[in-house]
C-alpha cells in the first residue's frame, strides 16, 4: 500500500503600506512624532483595529480585500470541498483524508474578518480526517537566526493557538516554506515534535534514496517527510500551463500517475490557494479536486493518510543530513533560502530586522513586540527578491510593491522609522527616571 499524503499551507501576511517620503513632510517623520502615543498603545489578541502602530506600517484597506478576495475565490470553496468529499468516503474503509498548516496571522485575519471561515476548518478538525500541523505564528525566518529563543518562542505561540482554537496539541511540524536544515530540525525535535516537513530535492538525497519514504536525522529520532515536488508541481503549478504536454491534467490521469510510482507514501504539498486564487475556478481546478479522491481509491494499491499516519505506518528507511549552509525551502529553483536572501538588499534587510531582537525585547512593550515580529514575516523579504525568468514572475504576482526595489527600500523605510520609534520611547524612559532620581 501507498499512502498519499497531502498537506496545505494557508498563510496571509500583513502587507506593508508605501511608508516612503512623499511631499514636503515624510510619513516617517509625521508618524515618528506619534512614539509616545503609539508606545502606549496595547492590542488585545487577534485584533487589529484601533492600533495606532499597526495602522501607521501596514495596510489595513488592502490587507481585509486581499484576504476577502482569497477566502471568496479559494477558502470557501476549498474547504466546502474538503468537508463534502470527506463526508463522502466517511463510510469507506479507505477515507479521504488531508492535513493543512494555518499561520497564526491567518488566523487573526479569520478571526477579524471573517469568523465563519474560521469555523468550516474547525468542522473539517472534528471529521477526524484532518491533521493540523505546527509552524512559526508569524510564518517568519526565525529559524536562520542563529539563535533559536526566538524561534522556540514563535512555535510556542503556534501550539497554544492551535491549542485556542482547535483544542489539540500539533504533533508534526511544517516550518515556513519548508526551511529545513539539521539544527532546525533538532530544535523542533526538542520541542516534542514528532515529525517535520521539508523539500525532497534530490541534492539531499543520495543516489538511491526516494522522497517516497520516510527518513530521520542522524541526530535527532524526528521523522523527516519529503515533497515529492514534481508530482505537487504537477497541480499547483503545471496545472493550467497549455504548453505543457500533459495538459489538460485530469483526475483519472493523475491517479494512474499515482498508482504507478513506487514507495511508502506519495507527499503531495502545495499552497491552498492552488485551488481557485493561483489556478482559477475556469481553469477546472475545482472539478478536478472533485473527482480526485474517487480516482485514487478507485486503485488497490493507494489510500490516503496524515503525517502522523504515515510516520505510524512506515518505517525510517535511513537518515538524512543537511548542514546550515545547504538549507533547504521549497521555493524556486534553487530550493534554498535565496528566494528571501538571495540578495545584497534582502540581506541588509534581514540583518537590520535581526539585530533589533535585543532592543524590542528588552523594551518589554508588547507592542513593539508585536510589530517587529509581523515585520519578520517572509513575504516581506519574498517582495525584494530580484530573481528573473519564471522565478521572477512569481514573486512579483505575490507582491502589491511595483519592483523589488521598492519593496526593499519601503521595508527598510519602515524598519528605520520603527527603530526610531523604540529609541525615543527608551529615551523618553532614561530621561524620565533621572528626572524622578533627582527630585
Amino acid at each position: 500500500m501507498t499512502s498519499i499524503c497531502m498537506y496545505f499551507q494557508v498563510h496571509q501576511p500583513y502587507r506593508l503600506k508605501w511608508f516612503w517620503p512623499t511631499g514636503s513632510e515624510s510619513n516617517a517623520n509625521s508618524e515618528t512624532k506619534k512614539g509616545e502615543k503609539i508606545a502606549k498603545t496595547k492590542k488585545t489578541k487577534g485584533n487589529n483595529k484601533g492600533t495606532d502602530l499597526y495602522n501607521t506600517y501596514f495596510d489595513e484597506p488592502l490587507n481585509k480585500y486581499t484576504f476577502n478576495k482569497v477566502a471568496k475565490k479559494c477558502y470557501w470553496p476549498a474547504n466546502n470541498t474538503m468537508l463534502k468529499l470527506i463526508d463522502e468516503f466517511k463510510n469507506n474503509n479507505k477515507k479521504f483524508k488531508i492535513s493543512y498548516s494555518l499561520s497564526g496571522v491567518f488566523v487573526e485575519q479569520c478571526e477579524l474578518w471573517d469568523p465563519d471561515l474560521l469555523e468550516t476548518f474547525r468542522r473539517l478538525q472534528e471529521t477526524g480526517c484532518v491533521e493540523f500541523l505546527g509552524e512559526t505564528y508569524y510564518h517568519s525566518l526565525a529559524s536562520l537566526f542563529e539563535d533559536s529563543t526566538e524561534f522556540i518562542e514563535q512555535i510556542g505561540m503556534h501550539r497554544e493557538l492551535m491549542k485556542d482554537v482547535f483544542g489539540i496539541k500539533t504533533k508534526v511540524f511544517r516550518n515556513t516554506e519548508l526551511l529545513y536544515h539539521d539544527v532546525i530540525a533538532k530544535t523542533v525535535s526538542e520541542q516534542g515534535f514528532d515529525a517535520i516537513l521539508t523539500e525532497g530535492i534530490e541534492r539531499v538525497l543520495d543516489d538511491w534514496k526516494s522522497p517516497n519514504y520516510v527518513y530521520n536525522t542522524k541526530k535527532t529520532d524526528i521523522a523527516v517527510l519529503l515533497r515529492n515536488y514534481k508530482i505537487s508541481d504537477d497541480v499547483g503549478y503545471r496545472f493550467s500551463a497549455k504548453w505543457w504536454s500533459e495538459w489538460p491534467l485530469t483526475a483519472e490521469k493523475y491517479a494512474t500517475w499515482l498508482a504507478s510510482t513506487p514507495g511508502d507514501t506519495i507527499n503531495i504539498f502545495m499552497d491552498y490557494e492552488t485551488f481557485g486564487e493561483h489556478q482559477w475556478e475556469d481553469t477546472g481546478i475545482f472539478k478536478f479536486l472533485r473527482s480526485m479522491p474517487g480516482e485514487i481509491l478507485k486503485w488497490d494499491n493507494l489510500d490516503f493518510a496524515t503525517p502522523s499516519e504515515v510516520i505510524k505506518r512506515y518505517d525510517s528507511v535511513g537518515s538524512l543530513t543537511v548542514p546550515w549552509y545547504e538549507t533547504v525551502s521549497w521555493a524556486d529553483m534553487e530550493r534554498d533560502p535565496s528566494a528571501w536572501l538571495g540578495n545584497h538588499m534582502q540581506q541588509v534587510s534581514f540583518a537590520e530586522l535581526k539585530g533589533m531582537e535585543g532592543l524590542v525585547k528588552e523594551s518589554q512593550n508588547p507592542e513593539f513586540m508585536r510589530i517587529w515580529r509581523y515585520l519578520m514575516t517572509g513575504d516581506h523579504f519574498y517582495y525584494m527578491c530580484a530573481k528573473g525568468w519564471g522565478d521572477g514572475d512569481v514573486h512579483c504576482y505575490f507582491s502589491h510593491h511595483g519592483t523589488p526595489y521598492d519593496a526593499g527600500i519601503n521595508y527598510m523605510a519602515v524598519l528605520s522609522n520603527f527603530k526610531e520609534m523604540i529609541l525615543r520611547e527608551e529615551l523618553k524612559k532614561v530621561r524620565d527616571e533621572v528626572k524622578e532620581k533627582k527630585a
